[in-house]
């Protein structure tokens, strides 16, 4: 086996790898604030409905938790084994943000421990919603320190390469890089609006299924409310994020709109067919790229031709469906929550059709297509560089010959975490229907009240 192979068949490795946990991730970091916005309006309004959200979004956010401290722990350990050059430069310079990763965790998943175990411990459901807290912040800090990672391989600082040697090393200049901002602001809003509408999808399958019970209903109206605000801000990070590319990473915005020649006024090319340098078949909006470059359309937009004369690696040009395929999912769910909330705002029958509900139900599996599609947007859009500008992925990667065997014996352990984790919560919530524990709760009250 070659050494581009063995570089190649690495980044297979790593692609799977990063697929797959991203899914768990953004549950991660997602999840607990769901969690405790719902507890919260619980307790404000003295509904036992949120309440209950509370507690069975928990149940099942254990289990997701869990499969995801195996996928995190296993890419820590690919990237030692396959990117061992690259991780020779982060462990120098990039260690600190990896390093209170792992304390974000701790923090989060101890007083998880104590969340769970201590509902039936509290008069005063306002002491247990405190313990959310630092739930919630160690799972985005654990998005933060983790990003700050993958923004510094986009934009890495913060130390000199002299004769192969690292100098001069500043961890805070390395941390503190450009891309830093808009990446870490875009990873923690995506997640947050995808948690919101994953759970207002299966919401919508219990109403579809016949559920009747306004628990559903009322857990539907929260989540919409939510990813609206969530895909809102989303979409405010997106356009800054653009300017950043426009700035510090001009061949992967023109790599991603097809913008060829260096031009003011540039439109944004949605879609369609490239036929050598001509777009054929897509949806053109005119101005728009210079605006999400520039933020004013007469601005000039650096084209791919450009680039190239002054001797830029371009990345792949198939990441242009990456990048619609994300904007597209993003614009669609903002949309549909907005029309969702007006609709129950002005007492609209239509959102109660199943047509409609179908649609919400489309929204959560969706919401994680759009997840990946910018993953791989990130990370391809970065080719060929591990380290932009300073290592490419091919000098980063191993020598070993036994990559393929690990494909293959990894590849069965994520299929095999993936459907365990979809049996599991099914027969959780199969077995603890809404109305039995609501129904159990009346009965406990009852009880306490004697």
């Amino acid at each position: 086996m070659g050494f581009e192979d063995t570089a190649l068949l690495s980044r297979i490795l790593t692609m799977m790898t990063l697929s797959f946990h991203i899914l768990y991730a953004t549950i991660g970091v997602g999840v607990p604030l769901m969690i405790m916005i719902a507890q919260w309006v619980g307790i404000k309004k003295k509904d036992d409905h949120y309440i209950l959200m509370a507690r069975r979004w928990a149940r099942g956010f254990v289990i997701t938790v869990a499969v995801g401290v195996v996928t995190g722990t296993i890419i820590g350990l690919q990237l030692s084994l396959l990117w061992p050059n690259f991780m020779q430069v982060a462990g120098n310079v990039i260690a600190l943000p990896l390093f209170l990763e792992t304390f974000a965790f701790f923090f989060e998943a101890i007083f998880l421990g104590i969340y769970l175990y201590t509902w039936d411990r509290f008069e005063d459901q306002r002491k247990h919603l405190l313990l959310l807290i630092p739930v919630a912040l160690g799972a985005a800090a654990s998005s933060v320190f983790i990003t700050i990672v993958n923004a510094f391989m986009n934009a890495p600082q913060g130390f000199e390469m002299l004769n192969g040697q690292l100098v001069n090393v500043q961890p805070l200049l390395a941390i503190f890089n450009p891309a830093m901002p808009t990446k870490v602001a875009h990873v923690v809003a995506t997640a947050f609006m995808t948690c919101a509408f994953l759970l207002a999808s299966i919401a919508a399958l219990r109403i579809l299924s016949g559920s009747t019970h306004v628990y559903h209903k009322k857990a539907l109206y929260l989540m919409m409310k939510l990813g609206l605000v969530f895909s809102i801000a989303t979409a405010l990070i997106g356009d800054l994020s653009g300017k950043y590319l426009a700035e510090y990473q001009p061949e992967k915005l023109a790599a991603a709109e097809w913008h060829f020649e260096t031009e003011a006024n540039a439109g944004l090319v949605m879609f369609g067919v490239l036929d050598g340098e001509e777009v054929k078949y897509a949806i053109k909006v005119p101005y728009a790229l210079s605006i999400l470059a520039h933020g004013v359309p007469g601005e000039e937009v650096t084209g791919i031709n450009e680039l190239r004369e002054n001797e830029v690696p371009i990345p792949p040009l198939w990441i242009h469906y990456l990048f619609d395929t994300m904007v597209t999912i993003g614009m669609s769910l903002a949309a549909l929550s907005f029309i969702y909330v007006v609709a129950a705002w002005r007492g609209w029958k239509f959102i109660q059709a199943k047509w409609f509900r179908l649609l919400v139900l489309l929204g959560g599996p969706l919401a994680l297509v759009a997840i990946e599609a910018g993953w791989w947007f990130t990370e391809v859009g970065r080719q060929p560089w591990i380290l932009r500008n300073f290592m490419t992925t091919q000098e980063a990667a191993t020598t070993s010959g036994n990559v393929d065997l690990m494909i293959i014996l990894f590849g069965g352990l994520y299929i095999i975490l993936g459907i365990g984790t979809i049996v599991v919560l099914t027969r959780m919530y199969r077995r603890n229907p809404v109305e039995q524990e609501l129904a159990q709760r009346e009965v406990e009250k009852g009880g306490e009240q004697e």
